[in-house]
């Protein structure tokens, strides 16, 4: 077969061929840089800096109208040329600060979902530890501590002295043999 098209005789579309590009007849654009450009705008139209500039051409353009010589007015009195200006930025405007704000609606979305990710994860994590607190906490009511085992000699040993099977211990008793008193 000659050359590498798309298609075969009978007008069938070949699957193992790459579609041929098109003509396109709007010119290719990039959405991102789009995008970036229009907050841009957005950004700039929310401030008081566009307020004054927009004031002061709509001074100048008012001042020159009415007060220079009737050869050199370009929008006389009723101002048509001034109100389609203003209209055709507000035209533009308004669209660009849509797509601001449906950009950052987007960045907000990302931002919430992963945060609500952190949030879950950090919830499993704490339900994990509690879990494991609590199981230490019944491992240890099963434990021997020191302090138990210290209260259970000191029963035995008043048992033993009621039953004189040993001397009574006191203040002022010699140490058995071999221990000495930091042993205690």
């Amino acid at each position: 077969m000659a050359g590498s098209t798309a298609l075969t005789r009978g007008g069938r579309v070949r699957l193992d061929q790459p579609k041929a590009q098109r003509r396109r007849v709007l010119p290719e654009y990039d959405p991102e840089a789009f995008g970036r450009l229009s907050e841009r705008v957005a950004r700039f139209l929310g401030t008081g800096r566009f307020i004054v500039w927009m004031t002061l051409v709509i001074i100048v353009w008012l001042g020159w109208n009415i007060t220079a010589p009737v050869y050199l007015r370009f929008d006389p009195y009723p101002f048509i040329f001034l109100t389609l200006v203003l209209s055709l930025q507000a035209s533009y405007a308004a669209p660009l600060i849509l797509l601001a704000q449906n950009r950052q609606d987007d960045r907000d979305r990302v931002t919430h979902e992963q945060e609500r990710k952190q949030n879950e994860r950090s919830i499993a994590d704490t339900e994990y530890l509690t879990r494991e607190i609590a199981a230490l906490r019944i491992g240890l009511g099963e434990v021997a501590t020191r302090d138990w085992i210290r209260s259970e000699l000191q029963d035995l040993v008043r048992e033993m002295a009621e039953q004189r099977l040993v001397p009574p211990s006191g203040p002022g008793d010699e140490p058995p043999a071999g221990r000495t008193e930091t042993d205690r």
